[in-house]
């Protein structure tokens, strides 16, 4: 791996409810190289979207360290940018005042901020939209201004929190072809916060599993597949059932014969 551009330490986080500590992440352990796309998968409350929310500077009240580029991270910065769920664009702003308003730090001339919008509106292709208010657009296309607005101050990471969770299977699958192609375009380092496993195959270099509560990596499992990956090939499928056994069974996974792929049917390959 290239020197890591971010770096989890010993990484732990314990949340105060109702007068009790509730420890939501113990040791957690990571380093993400330039340009890699990492996806952390694990089950609801294991405290992935909270790890997203400390790399981003959001929550600075943790122990252990998180770095990027040997700097510890200390509040937000605009090397940064996060896509949340939901794509919470304001409804009274355009497309183009929506993206906009990740440019509010930023030391530019009106005329470098408006030319800076156009460019990733046209990255995410929303140039004949930039008018456009939120009401207007359907959920994949609002949910692509939410990442151009994530993106137009030029992070160096970009942190996604199961951004196409909402969506329909079909606009979902459009999303992640879309994704990958703004992040060749944009040569981003990328880490995405996600439930779907298929999601993760399809999308990351490496994936992270973590156990249940408090959240610890369980296995990391690198994904070798070329792009353009196929959700019905065996060795998707493969891979597949491997992070379902990470999260749901105990004991050393056993892979399936490609026989048994072979003979399942294809309605349920492609699941």
């Amino acid at each position: 791996m290239n020197a890591p551009i971010v770096s989890f330490n010993q990484v732990g986080k314990s949340f105060e409810v109702d007068g009790l500590e509730l420890e939501a992440i113990r040791d957690f352990n990571l380093q993400i190289a330039q340009g890699e796309f990492v996806a952390i998968v694990g089950s609801s409350g294991c405290g992935k979207s909270t790890l997203l929310r400390l790399l981003v500077g959001l929550d600075t009240e943790f122990r252990g360290s998180i770095e990027v580029d040997g700097k510890a991270v200390n509040g937000v910065g605009s090397e940064r940018g996060i896509v949340f769920q939901e794509h919470r664009l304001f409804p009274w702003l355009s497309v183009e005042d929506n993206i906009g308003l990740g440019l509010v730090n930023e030391p530019l001339t009106a005329a470098e901020r408006q030319q800076r919008v156009a460019a990733f509106i046209e990255l995410v292709g929303l140039k004949d939209f930039a008018r456009a208010f939120p009401h207007q657009l359907s959920g994949g296309m609002a949910q692509r201004a939410a990442i151009a607005r994530g993106l137009v101050a030029s992070p160096r990471i970009l942190l996604l929190d199961e951004p196409f969770g909402a969506l329909d299977a079909l606009t979902r699958q459009q999303m992640q072809d879309e994704l990958l192609a703004i992040r060749e375009r944009a040569k981003i380092t990328t880490v995405l916060v996600t439930h779907d496993v298929e999601e993760a195959i399809f999308l990351a270099d490496r994936v992270v599993v973590l156990e249940p509560r408090p959240g610890r990596i369980k296995q990391v499992v690198n994904i070798d597949l070329p792009h353009p990956r196929h959700r019905s090939s065996f060795e998707f499928h493969q891979l597949r059932e491997e992070l379902l056994h990470e999260l749901t069974r105990e004991g050393p996974y056993q892979p399936p014969a490609r026989e048994q792929i072979r003979d399942l049917p294809l309605a349920f390959i492609a699941c």
